[in-house]
């Protein structure tokens, strides 16, 4: 089937994505809403977009690239807000709750992404040399960052290794917001991010030394 003349690509466009490669991707959003991404075939995504199938092959090379894709746009957006929101926070301690928090509650609004994430792309080892998979590492990186500046100010623990820690943080997150994902429960981001920080809080921090503490 021909691609339709509005999505052929010319000279001097803007860069902007090509509107039939959003409702595409809108699409498969939809459709995860209401079942399994193994469920979902081609022309299911055609028909919910409003194109035919061979603009689908123009943009996306298979099933599983379209599903990377949709994961990557939603986690780049979110990465970008998290950046610009941890600029206004200081100290290691309240940028960790804050990108907790922050984290919890973009799973809580978006389960679609939260389901990919967890439950289908984890699975297939394509997924750990994808473009997505390297802002999930941008994303861990930032939470490395935040503990190495806790202990190079004497906020964090310096006997804790920084990387164990990180693992800390994103498993606690993760097992904490999993049943809710699976079952679709609420997740309650402040109160799942104050019981985090209270049980991850109380052995990271720095205690005072003798000499400080008579000062």
């Amino acid at each position: 089937m021909p691609i339709p003349p509005q999505e052929q690509e010319r000279p001097g466009e803007s860069t902007s994505p090509p509107p039939g490669r959003l409702k595409i991707m809108d699409a498969l959003r939809a459709l995860l809403r209401e079942k399994e991404f193994s469920a979902i075939t081609w022309s299911d995504i055609a028909r919910t977009a409003g194109v035919n199938e061979a603009l689908i092959y123009k943009y996306f090379k298979d099933s599983r690239n379209l599903l990377h894709e949709v994961l990557k746009e939603s986690l780049s957006r979110f990465v970008r807000r998290l950046n610009r929101d941890l600029k206004g926070v200081q100290g290691a301690r309240n940028k960790l709750r804050k990108l907790i928090w922050s984290t919890i509650d973009m799973y809580d609004s978006e389960r679609v992404f939260a389901k990919i994430l967890f439950l289908e792309v984890r699975n297939f080892p394509g997924y750990f040399r994808s473009e997505t998979y390297r802002i999930v590492q941008e994303y861990a990186g930032m939470i490395l960052g935040i503990i190495d500046e806790g202990i190079r100010k004497g906020e964090l623990r310096r006997d804790i290794p920084p990387k164990l820690l990180r693992q800390v943080v994103l498993g606690a997150m993760e097992h904490a917001v999993l049943p809710g994902i699976i079952f679709d429960k609420p997740l309650r981001p402040d109160q799942t991010t104050e019981a985090l920080c209270r049980i991850i809080f109380e052995d990271i921090l720095a205690r005072p030394s003798n000499r400080q503490q008579g000062h």
